[in-house]
C-alpha cells in the first residue's frame, strides 16, 4: 500500500517558515559569519528552530553526542523521521544543505532534488542518495513512489516546493510546529496558494512547553 505525501515544518506565529532570503554562500562562508546581516539571519533561524536542538533524537541523528530531552517534541521528531521513506526538496534547500550537512547526511533515505540542471546521483555515507530531477514535481513524486514502498514521502521544502505540491493537490497531510517567535518579514509558507482549492481538517494537536504541533489532512473543495 502506498504511503502518504506530507510535509512537516516549523513556523513562526506570524506565518513565516524562514527569515527573508539570503544567499546560501553568504550564510555558510567564513566571510559571512562576520556579516551583521548574516548574523541577524542566523539568530532568527535559531530562535525558530530552538525547540529541536535539545531533543535526544536530533542529537542522535546528527551524531552530536549522547543525552538530550525526551517527551512530546522528541517523540514527534522521531516519528516524522521513521515514517519517511523518501524526501523531495527544492534546489535552494539542497544548495544550503550541501554546505551545512555533515558527510553522513541526516536523511538516510533517497532524496529527490528538483532542479533545472543535470547531475549524476550523489551518494553519501549512511544511506542517503540525492537524485536530481529536471522534469517537474510530478516526475519527482512518481520516482519517489517507486522507492518509498509503504512508507511516506516527505516534501522537505522549501516554501515554494511545498506550495507547488499543495496547489497541484498532491499533499495528503501536513504538520506545523508553531514556535513562539515573531518574524515580521521572511518567507511565508502559504503565500502563493489558491485557498479556494484546498480544505483542511485538523486531526491532531500536541503541545509542549516549547512549541505547539498541529496536524491537518488536505482535501479538495
Amino acid at each position: 500500500m502506498a504511503g502518504k505525501v506530507f510535509f512537516s515544518v516549523t513556523m513562526s506565529l506570524d506565518g513565516f517558515m524562514a527569515p527573508e532570503p539570503m544567499p546560501v554562500e553568504d550564510v555558510f562562508s567564513p566571510q559571512g559569519q562576520s556579516d551583521p546581516r548574516v548574523q541577524h539571519w542566523m539568530a532568527k533561524w535559531s530562535r525558530l528552530q530552538a525547540w529541536i536542538f535539545p531533543q535526544r533524537f536530533f542529537r542522535e541523528n546528527l551524531k552530536l553526542g549522547e543525552g538530550g530531552e525526551e517527551g512530546t517534541d522528541n517523540d514527534i521528531a522521531r516519528a516524522t523521521y521513521e515514517r519517511t521513506g523518501v524526501s523531495i526538496m527544492g534546489k535552494r534547500m539542497f544548495d544550503a544543505g550541501e554546505l551545512a550537512w555533515p558527510d553522513d547526511a541526516p536523511f538516510h533515505t533517497p532524496v529527490f532534488v528538483l532542479t533545472h540542471t543535470g547531475r549524476e546521483p550523489w551518494e553519501r555515507p549512511g544511506g542517503t542518495t540525492f537524485h536530481f530531477v529536471n522534469d517537474g514535481i510530478a516526475s519527482a513524486l512518481d520516482q519517489a513512489r517507486k522507492v518509498a514502498g509503504d512508507r511516506d514521502i516527505r516534501i522537505a521544502g522549501g516554501a515554494d516546493t511545498i506550495q507547488q505540491y499543495l496547489d497541484a493537490g498532491l499533499v495528503d497531510e501536513f504538520s506545523l510546529t508553531l514556535a513562539p517567535v515573531l518574524f515580521g518579514t521572511g518567507i511565508r509558507l502559504f503565500d502563493h496558494l489558491d485557498p479556494d482549492g484546498i480544505t483542511l481538517t485538523q486531526t491532531r494537536t500536541a503541545a509542549s512547553s516549547r512549541v505547539t504541533h498541529l496536524t491537518y489532512t488536505v482535501g479538495e473543495r
